[in-house]
């Protein structure tokens, strides 16, 4: 198992200010995320309140956000953090297959898009999965339906697919994604039914999928991630330090709320980033 002083779940603007000031002060941290940086980034047409870089395109801020980042030889782990385990002194994260340990987490993973189906969270190991990696075999063989935010995760559809009898796939984009035992709908799901374990999948239009088990492929919640997170609103109640409610876990960027700026995010990351340092040091680490 690979062992950090520091975990951060996210590569936007705020995980990347938070590496880039461990790097510096030579910290042995771990960053999840792709590079390619934040899809919301990349998309702006044009930002015009971020100092020093007046009406920059989106793409080329995120390619120097990612050059800054390579340049001190930060690296990427492209890898979704599906879980994280509060230990006695430390953290335990799951992403794909493999678990991290961490002492302190920085949490940087931006908002929910898609609210939770009715169902979700009751289900959630009892049917509900947002991790294709490291539940896929358990379904194998079987029937499963697969929520899927954003085509950046069809190849865990197509892991998915592998595996199952048939897979009843709703994305929730454009998809021309094909394969003998996919079966694709064009409805949005409405909700999630079960007993003790999952059964179906309710579609707007009124009908169900039948089901053994299902794949939510999205920016899972943060007190999903991390049980216990206090939150308000769908956000992570932080403390001007950057803090959460649970002793060494830290939040920043979007995933705190209102105001959604880059530059708002980029600076909760410093602090996030400084305030982790100070945890571990008054630990004694």
């Amino acid at each position: 198992m690979d062992k950090f002083e520091i975990a951060i779940i996210g590569a936007g603007p705020a995980g990347l200010s938070a590496a880039i000031n461990l790097k510096i002060r030579n910290k042995n941290f771990i960053l999840f995320g792709k590079e390619a940086g934040s899809a919301k980034v990349t998309k702006s047409e044009k930002i015009s309140n971020y100092p020093g870089l007046p009406d920059i395109e989106g793409p080329e801020l995120s390619r120097r956000f990612t050059e800054h980042a390579k340049a001190l030889g930060i690296e990427f782990t492209d890898k979704q953090v599906s879980a994280i385990y509060k230990n006695k002194d430390s953290f335990m994260l799951s992403a794909g297959s493999d678990i991290y340990e961490a002492e302190a987490v920085i949490i940087a993973s931006g908002t929910e898009n898609t609210k939770a189906l009715p169902g979700e969270r009751e289900y959630v190991g009892r049917g509900v999965s947002y991790c294709a990696t490291c539940d896929g075999n358990l379904y194998k063989g079987k029937n499963i339906a697969v929520i899927c935010e954003g085509k950046e995760h069809e190849d865990e559809v197509e892991y998915l697919a592998a595996l199952a009898d048939t897979l009843h796939y709703i994305p929730l984009f454009k998809s021309e994604l094909t394969g003998e035992n996919i079966k694709l709908y064009d409805s949005r799901p409405s909700g999630i039914k079960g007993e003790m374990k999952v059964s179906a999948l309710e579609l707007r239009d009124g009908s169900e999928i039948p089901v053994d088990g299902i794949f939510i492929l999205k920016n899972v919640a943060a007190d999903v991630l991390l049980g216990g997170l206090e939150m308000t609103d769908g956000k992570i109640v932080v403390g001007h330090d950057m803090s959460t409610n649970v002793a060494g876990c830290f939040a920043c960027g979007d995933c705190t709320g209102y105001p959604y700026q880059i530059a708002k995010a980029t600076g909760e990351g410093n602090t996030a980033a400084h305030s982790a340092i100070r945890y571990l040091s008054a630990a004694g680490r």
